[in-house]
């Protein structure tokens, strides 16, 4: 019999999935604002690698989900139920991480054109991850106690 099976890596495979999409809109919207700032030989803020970077811890919070599912060791007939959990926690979380990169791109192609309100486009990715976070915890404690 096998014992801790866990969500089949649902959890963390969909979140790294978003994360591997929304880093890639991210940096794709970073290159062509430093591009952009190249072209005109202008300084190309560095601190866009922020935006680009952000959707990556919800990969890491797949894996927290997925070995909090694992560890719970639960019985063979609940494995249904952790696969389905696992699935949609990791789709949320890469929806988040997803949608975060958007949201980092715009951000990447305001601060290349302004050069201002970092502070403002990091606030909105942070609100976004929380919803990341939300998800994560919520499908822990949503696990049935063995």
């Amino acid at each position: 019999m096998v014992e801790g099976l866990g969500d089949m890596n649902f959890s963390l495979t969909l979140a790294a999935m978003g994360s591997a999409l929304g880093t890639g809109v991210a940096g794709m919207a970073a290159i062509g604002a430093w591009k952009k700032a190249f072209s005109q030989n202008k300084t190309a803020a560095f601190i866009m690698v922020a935006f680009v970077g952000a959707p990556l811890s919800q990969t890491i919070y797949g894996m927290i989900l997925r070995n909090a599912i694992q560890n719970a060791n639960l019985p063979p007939e609940s494995y249904v139920y952790q696969m389905i959990i696992g699935a949609l926690g990791g789709l949320a979380m890469g929806l988040s991480a997803y949608f975060q990169g958007k949201a980092g791109a715009r951000a990447a192609d305001a601060l290349g054109e302004t050069g201002k309100g970092f502070g403002n486009y990091i606030m909105v990715l942070g609100v976004i991850e929380t919803v990341a976070l939300f998800v994560m915890v919520f499908c822990m404690t949503a696990l049935p106690k063995a």
